[in-house]
């Protein structure tokens, strides 16, 4: 943010708002918590919506333009705003929020590295799954292979989306 946006009090609109937007909407869909089974809980939605900005961001990652590392290094503030906010609603402390999403960006990179190995077939990806979205807890073949489905599904559909569309929140 520049000298004069801080004096006046606005901030400038972050490029990858919109993607986020989308991120964040993708990842609280209904058909997560029914047919795949993860918890409509604070932790499952979070684990939720990291799972769909690691798909995303998987996306900007293959893209190997200067442009598409500015939008990953974008959606990552928007993240990090987000989940600051989200830790100051839950009355975490200034001392104890750094901390905190420092140790909740450590999550989105395991869940890269795993979800990465896991759709390039070096590992599995339904285990990554139940390690990163089910916290370990099986939530049964049908629901596993839903959520799988869905974000290998999305992963394929983003591989076609153009980094402009992209950053105007379109993810398919």
């Amino acid at each position: 943010m520049g000298l004069w946006q801080r004096l006046a009090g606005r901030k400038a609109e972050n490029p990858a708002a919109a993607l986020y937007a989308a991120v964040v909407a993708t990842g609280r869909e209904p058909d997560w918590y029914v047919a795949g089974a993860v918890p409509d809980s604070v932790d499952g939605r979070f684990d939720t919506i990291a799972s769909v900005l690691a798909i995303v961001m998987l996306r900007l990652e293959a893209e190997p333009t200067q442009a598409a590392a500015e939008a990953s290094a974008r959606l990552v503030e928007c993240f990090v705003e987000d989940m600051d906010g989200q830790l100051r609603q839950f009355g975490v402390g200034d001392v104890v929020v750094g901390k905190r999403v420092g140790k909740i960006m450590g999550l989105v990179g395991g869940r890269l590295g795993a979800y990465r190995d896991g759709l390039a077939g070096v590992a599995s990806f339904e285990d990554a799954l139940l390690r990163n979205l089910y916290r370990g807890e099986h939530p049964g073949e049908a629901a596993l292979a839903h959520s799988a489905g869905r974000l290998r599904a999305l992963h394929a559909a983003l591989a076609e989306v153009e980094l402009d569309a992209l950053l105007a929140g379109r993810l398919a």
